[in-house]
């Protein structure tokens, strides 16, 4: 299926070149059907959200409230008031550093990996630093997935919280995350997993996860950047304090003390990113309309045609060759520095990342300042992947 012409961005040049865009790790790119979603919500739908008596009100509360309901169906879980918009993933970490903090005792541990984005490793080491618990981080086989020994051996009855990425975005390694969840949860443990990477290239469902919280961005499945979601266990939520205080997360408020409402508001102060919920909420439904188990094959073909090609090519060195990898491939050229890589490859219109990409202990683990990170989503295509391999031999021959 070619599903190129719904994203108008894919249809310009860079640098007087056709553009390659591979860096979807980063961000995806948008299909028309949702930024005229939020064109539209803008020309015939904006207002704030729940407590106004018009029709204007009626109609943004709807689309907010619809998009909850399919991020609920999206993830599989068991009720919409477990899902709470957030700007997105780093955002839905820190919120839950900050409430649990009353669950995490001095001298217990918090687990996580040397695959983690900084996202996924700073809100802990600040809660670490608030409550005096440790950070411990399960280290990586020589291939760059998880070392399981290494996961069964830290993950003990001191463990108080397991935060893991289901998608590693360095490397592209999917972890084994149910079993882990289950690891945890057998000693107690809370767990959270980071899906930033995950909601492209992998079916979600929370419920056989058992994951206590889920964290996902909606710029990284075709919707607009700043809303993401958070989900959480619902009696979970319900036991745990504000985040933020001010309007919509009230129950009862006087100049003494006030009360907070239920799940999802509680977490919810403020006006939200209505326009983005609008166009998240398009975001699902263009998604639901794809073939997804189709274009997930198509992408994996891609990553392995990319594979393939990239280690015919002298003085390369694939960066970490996971069992299992999703749509991401970082690489080394030469004695060339990252950066100068992706210039090269961007003065022939190929959009790549290049960097640690906030991966500093996983590069520091691996002894290398940097990768070069070419990055699939679903509407790349061979034409794509043959540009990339005709690009870095050309880069190869300037280095």
């Amino acid at each position: 299926m070619n599903i190129r012409d719904d994203f108008p961005i894919l249809q310009r040049t860079s640098r007087g070149k056709p553009l390659v865009y591979l860096d979807n790790g980063a961000t995806t790119q948008k299909p028309q059907q949702v930024i005229d979603t939020i064109d539209r919500y803008y020309r015939q739908h904006n207002a704030n959200v729940h407590r106004a008596a018009h029709e204007l009100a009626e109609e943004a509360t709807a689309l907010l409230e619809e998009c909850r309901n399919k991020a609920q169906a999206f993830v599989n879980a068991a009720h919409r008031e477990s899902m709470i918009f957030t700007r997105g993933t780093t955002e839905g970490i820190n919120l839950v550093a900050q409430v649990i903090e009353d669950k995490i005792q001095a001298g217990q541990d918090i687990v996580i990996s040397q695959l983690e984005h900084h996202s996924n490793i700073v809100p802990w080491q600040l809660l670490a630093q608030r409550t005096g618990a440790n950070i411990k981080a399960i280290d990586i086989d020589e291939h760059g997935d998880l070392d399981l020994g290494s996961a069964a051996s830290l993950i003990t009855e001191n463990t108080a919280l397991l935060a893991i990425t289901h998608i590693s975005n360095g490397l592209g390694s999917v972890n084994p995350v149910a079993n882990l969840v289950e690891q945890a949860k057998q000693v107690g443990a809370l767990t959270l997993v980071d899906g930033a990477q995950a909601v492209l290239h992998a079916r979600i469902d929370v419920q056989a996860m058992d994951c206590d919280f889920y964290v996902f961005s909606g710029h990284k499945m075709f919707a607009p950047t700043g809303i993401g979601i958070l989900y959480g266990r619902l009696e979970l939520l319900n036991a745990l304090p504000p985040w933020q205080g001010g309007g919509e997360m009230i129950d009862q408020v006087s100049i003494e003390a006030s009360t907070y409402q239920q799940a999802p508001f509680r977490f919810e102060a403020g006006t939200p990113n209505i326009a983005g919920c609008a166009g998240l909420g398009a975001a699902f439904d263009y998604i639901d309309g794809l073939p997804m188990e189709e274009l997930i094959r198509q992408e994996e073909q891609l990553v392995n045609r990319a594979l393939s090609g990239l280690k015919q090519i002298p003085g390369l060195r694939l960066i970490g060759e996971p069992n299992k990898r999703a749509s991401v491939i970082s690489f080394l050229l030469g004695g060339g520095h990252p950066n100068d890589v992706g210039t090269l490859l961007d003065q022939q219109g190929i959009a790549v990342r290049s960097g640690h990409h906030c991966n500093m202990p996983l590069m520091t683990r691996l002894g290398i300042p940097g990768t070069v990170r070419a990055s699939f989503s679903l509407y790349n295509n061979e034409a794509d992947v043959d540009a990339l391999l005709a690009g870095v031999e050309k880069a190869a021959t300037f280095l």
